[in-house]
């Protein structure tokens, strides 16, 4: 069976590669859009720590012999600490300047995690196995559908959708909106604010490394690996909105599926498509499509 021109087979296998490409887009762009919406900084490095969140899923595997799902949980926690300590160390003292101070210290942070790891590891690649527990695939009549990319489509939205459930309906949620528009009357009420705000930007860039240990065998495992997705997971959180939590999901979800979509019906236009919805949706709406109009 074909869909205008298009193999059915082909099809669905393109629109599984381009869920997977999308569920990464929406982790790191919901990563952003938590530390951009509850604490205006511009996280430039968000893409050299889901690199960090990879190579530590990789040296802990393949040096000290941790299986893969133990790495899911140390992984992340490692790339939060670090965030922990750029925050308290250095970003803290620039909440009060303009987002441009904030970006170039993001900016040196990405330089020098991407040159550690490539004086030590090269860029040429390094592979990580997919656990055996998923490895395979499972023949669903119409397809073969890897094992590995369903877990990571599944593991992925699972994260997003309870990461969103947190800041909208709970009311540590509501505490951290409000102690971005208010930090003293918050405090008032006996919350410590700054390590709220400290523990907020962690579990911001812990997401980035999560998704950096889902992405770990499915793609090489290189310095630059952060560099060459962050450019697209702005563009999504543009698209999106800027801090809007279910823009990010959404709207990353949605761009993998029409890149995609792209690579069947016209290859050369999938690297730019993108930065083409974006284009279109910042002419038509400023904000984003779930992003807020200010007066």
């Amino acid at each position: 069976m074909d869909i205008f021109g298009v193999p059915l087979q082909a099809m669905l296998s393109q629109l599984l590669l381009g869920l997977v490409n999308g569920s990464f887009y929406a982790m790191l762009s919901l990563g952003l859009a938590v530390i951009f919406g509850l604490l205006n900084v511009i996280n430039f490095s968000h893409g050299a720590l889901y690199m960090t969140g990879a190579f530590a899923a990789f040296i802990g595997v393949s040096s000290f012999g941790l299986n893969y799902w133990l790495m899911l949980v140390l992984a992340p926690l490692a790339v939060g600490a670090f965030g922990i300590l750029v925050e308290t160390s250095m970003l803290r003292r620039l909440y009060r300047l303009d987002h441009l101070y904030g970006l170039l210290l993001t900016f040196g942070v990405t330089l020098l995690l991407e040159g550690l790891f490539r004086s030590f590891y090269g860029v040429s690649g390094q592979t990580l196995e997919v656990p055996e527990s998923l490895a395979g695939a499972t023949d669903l009549g119409f397809m073969i559908l890897p094992n590995y990319r369903a877990w990571v489509v599944l593991a992925s939205l699972a994260v997003c959708l309870a990461t969103w459930f947190v800041i909208e309906k709970t009311r540590l949620g509501a505490l951290l909106r409000a102690g971005t528009e208010n930090a003293r009357l918050v405090e008032a009420f006996g919350v410590n604010v700054p390590r709220m705000v400290t523990l907020t930007y962690g579990f911001g860039v812990a997401l980035a490394g999560f998704a950096g240990v889902l992405a770990a065998p499915v793609i090489n495992v290189t310095p630059l690996m952060g560099s060459n997705l962050i450019i697209v997971v702005f563009a999504v959180v543009v698209i999106g909105g800027m801090g809007s939590i279910l823009g990010a999901i959404v709207t990353g979800l949605a761009l993998g599926v029409i890149e995609g979509l792209t690579r069947v019906y016209y290859p050369e236009a999938s690297e730019v498509v993108v930065f083409v919805v974006m284009v279109i949706v910042l002419l038509l709406r400023p904000a984003g499509l779930f992003g807020k109009e200010r007066a």
